[in-house]
């Protein structure tokens, strides 16, 4: 009797336990919001000449400022840990946000990164201190952007413009940017955040077009 009971219940636990994850499925493939409607970088102007604008795409969203020589390890720890991963994904982009000052110094930093980068998929958009404090503001978030508008935080906004981050950290219990100074951080919390979002996009895809299912 023992032997056919631990053999029930050894059978039944993988199917519970399926079926308990398969109906939670929504609680868990969302990455929380933490502020709607950031503003958008529509009006800046660009490295490309196209405009840049949050509506429609998955960014990684970063404010490095006007002193490059102070960003480079932050931007390649992105670059490698993050981005590198998902630029062949539709309607993920990565946007710098730099004052208009720092222009011809960036065209130089991009090329300069292109052997070891994929910095020519880089968006880059400039604009005054004063706009840029703006949009940084509009984040909601508890950082600072230093005198240079800087900040070592980098944000994951939305197709509607808004701001991702977790509610429920272990160690912050909200994260609104990632350190990209921290290896272990964007290796690990960002890196899963990125595809908890790309994965929430592609299960809405499905279901809005079961055709492709087929």
């Amino acid at each position: 009797m023992k032997k056919f009971l631990v053999l029930g219940i050894l059978f039944a636990l993988p199917i519970t336990a399926y079926l308990f994850f398969a109906s939670g499925k929504n609680n868990f493939a969302r990455l929380p919001v933490l502020t709607e409607n950031v503003q958008d970088i529509s009006q800046f102007s660009t490295n490309s000449g196209e405009k840049i604008r949050f509506q429609e795409h998955i960014s990684v969203v970063a404010f490095f400022g006007s002193d490059l020589e102070k960003i480079k390890g932050n931007t390649f720890n992105l670059d490698k840990k993050i981005l590198e991963k998902y630029y062949d994904f539709d309607d993920f982009q990565f946007v710098i946000i730099l004052p208009e000052e720092s222009r011809k110094e960036t065209s130089e930093f991009v090329e300069s990164f292109k052997k070891i980068t994929e910095s020519s998929k880089w968006k880059i958009a400039y604009a005054t201190p004063e706009k840029i404090s703006e949009v940084f503001k509009s984040f909601e978030t508890p950082h600072k952007l230093d005198a240079d508008t800087y900040s070592p935080y980098v944000f994951i906004v939305d197709k509607k413009g808004n701001l991702r981050g977790r509610d429920d950290d272990k160690d912050h219990e909200k994260i609104y940017g990632y350190d990209s100074r921290d290896v272990a951080e964007l290796n690990n919390k960002m890196n899963d955040d990125v595809k908890v979002i790309l994965a929430e996009y592609r299960l809405a895809l499905k279901r809005n077009n079961p055709e492709e299912n087929n």
